[in-house]
């Protein structure tokens, strides 16, 4: 996908826009204004020259007559040669003066005292702006209605159009390029915190993450973005401090199990080459091969248990979630475990609140079951031989709670919130991994879900373990 233009570039248009818009607006209405100006005084001296034409009538031998003074044509010197046509014309339609088959309107609408009508029309070729206004001529006998025309083409009128109107044009034009060189460089002045900050961050070194944008230094509406990327580099700093930490953690995990078993194949090597001593070293290989089988079997957990981690983590974790019912999943947890707590004497039970159907949460059912299992696997892993361990799901208020009481030796209040850290473990005379209960968080979050450790109310000592999932179940 090509990228998006310059920013100052794309500003300057929009604001190339509206201004364009209006310096065109404004050019138009300066156009109009001007053309009723020109119009005005043209139709003004061809009303004037009409009047002298018809200050120049005068009755001699009975008869009308007309005669054209060079003070009717003086109106119409300009530049441009415009050229004049005149006609008066009698009642009986003869031509008193001017051109005989001069143009005249097809319906006659004189207005004001004047009685002048104005009309555009064309006549020797050219178009022409033309004014007609009767007079009256009287005598003893009656009156006789006598008839001026004057035309004019039209160059002095747009002459003055465009004197009148660019001009202003020029301004408009001139404020519009101006406004457009003053906006792309102070767009150019205020990014530059903006270009010093990219240039900021493509110095820095993508291994340390000790960069602070100083937000003072940025406008206020970019404020917000130099807290966005702090935010956004602090967790960063958090996350990488935390893989690191993983990272040592994990690999001291797996050192020991990898270590004993080095030594332990080291040994059945030396013992194949001494087969003469198998007798006296029969019991030290069992010993060996029991402990190389529980090193392995440590090995197998810790991988397993950080794959399953690395799974929770995943942003797949957070999307394709079905309803699972909680229900189904507590007890398949209890049926699997059900050898482990018979072995060790433990009481085992399930104790479900929640109506069929009412238990349904939304989640990715491998996870579920993997939270569940680490669940119940803490509590019967750390709960004395003969101690007791219960399951219980339920519903209230809209949310499905999954919950693990024991009686066993519990967590101190003091350490509630690091037992959720990797590999972190209160007692090590226990066998495990650390990682069960950082597991469980991990998939909790994913689900949108919330865990909550607590001193088992119901017995002396123990802990309980509350999981509360936002219900899924149809209203």
């Amino acid at each position: 996908m090509p990228g998006r233009a310059s920013l100052r570039l794309r500003l300057a248009l929009w604001l190339l826009l509206p201004m364009s818009v209006f310096v065109a607006i404004c050019g138009y209405l300066n156009w109009r204004n001007a053309a009723e100006v020109a119009d005005y005084v043209q139709d003004h001296d061809l009303l004037s020259s009409a009047k002298v034409l018809s200050d120049r009538l005068i009755w001699e031998d009975e008869d009308v007559k007309a005669s054209v003074p060079p003070s009717a044509l003086s109106l119409f010197v300009s530049p441009e040669r415009d050229r004049v046509f005149l006609s008066v014309t009698g009642a009986n339609g003869e031509v008193l003066a001017g051109s005989a088959d001069f143009p005249l309107p097809a319906v006659r609408k004189p207005v004001g005292i004047d009685r002048a009508q104005w009309y555009d029309t064309r006549f020797a070729g050219v178009p022409l702006r033309a004014v007609v206004t009767t007079r009256a001529m009287y005598e003893a006998g009656g009156a006789r209605d006598i008839t001026i025309a004057v035309g004019k083409t039209e160059g002095s009128r747009d002459h003055m159009l465009r004197t009148l109107w660019w001009p202003s044009m020029e301004y408009l034009l001139v404020a519009l390029a101006l406004s457009i060189a003053l906006a792309v460089a102070a767009l150019t002045l205020e990014l530059r915190p903006i270009v010093r900050l990219s240039q900021q961050l493509a110095q820095r070194d993508p291994l340390h993450l000790d960069l602070v944008v100083d937000p003072g230094a940025l406008h206020s509406e970019l404020r917000p973005v130099a807290d966005t990327i702090n935010r956004f580099v602090a967790q960063l700093k958090a996350h990488s401090e935390a893989q690191r930490r993983f990272i040592a953690d994990a690999a001291h995990q797996l050192r020991t199990p990898l270590a004993m078993q080095a030594s332990q194949i080291e040994f059945a090597r030396y013992t194949r080459q001494h087969r003469g001593e198998w007798d006296t070293r029969r019991a030290d290989m069992d010993a060996m091969w029991q402990e190389m089988q529980t090193s392995n079997r440590r090995l197998v957990d810790v991988t397993n248990k950080l794959l399953l981690l690395a799974q929770a983590e995943h942003g797949d974790a957070h999307t394709r979630l079905e309803p699972v019912d909680l229900a189904a999943v507590a007890l398949r947890c209890v049926e699997q475990l059900a050898a482990l707590a018979d072995r060790r004497g433990i009481d085992l039970g399930l104790e479900s609140e929640a109506a069929p159907g009412e238990a349904v949460v939304q989640a990715q059912p491998a996870l579920l079951d993997a939270l569940a299992t680490n669940l119940l696997d803490n509590a019967l892993r750390y709960t004395q031989e003969g101690g007791r361990v219960t399951v219980g799901v339920r519903k209230v208020e809209g949310v499905v709670e999954l919950t693990v009481e024991d009686n066993g030796p519990g967590i101190p209040a003091e350490a509630r919130e690091r037992v959720f850290e990797r590999f972190y473990r209160v007692s090590q005379d226990t066998e495990g991994t650390g990682l069960g209960l950082a597991i469980v968080r991990e998939i909790a979050r994913a689900f949108d879900a919330n865990v909550d450790l607590a001193a088992n109310p119901r017995e002396a000592r123990g802990l309980l373990v509350t999981v509360r999932f936002p219900s899924a179940a149809a209203a």
